[in-house]
């Protein structure tokens, strides 16, 4: 993987922001509202990683993310 490329590239860094927060408000049931202030975030991401089942749900999204499915394996 060319992953210079892939770590100067805004819209990746997107795609990793997606792939775990997600997956964490869904599991809380998070709207957007609910977070107001940093240390109602700080406190649900202390949950998450707590929490193997969200850990394991994180893990796959970003993996989702980075792998590229039109290659065989691993590479871009």
């Amino acid at each position: 993987m060319n992953w210079q490329v892939r770590f100067k590239n805004p819209y990746f860094w997107f795609q990793i922001l997606i792939a775990v927060v997600m997956p964490v408000g869904a599991y809380f049931g998070i709207k957007a509202q609910d977070v107001t202030s940093w240390h109602i975030l700080w406190i649900t991401l202390g949950k998450a990683i707590a929490n193997p089942y969200v850990l394991l749900t994180v893990a796959a999204s970003v993996y989702n993310t980075i792998i590229n499915p039109t290659t065989k394996g691993v590479k871009d």
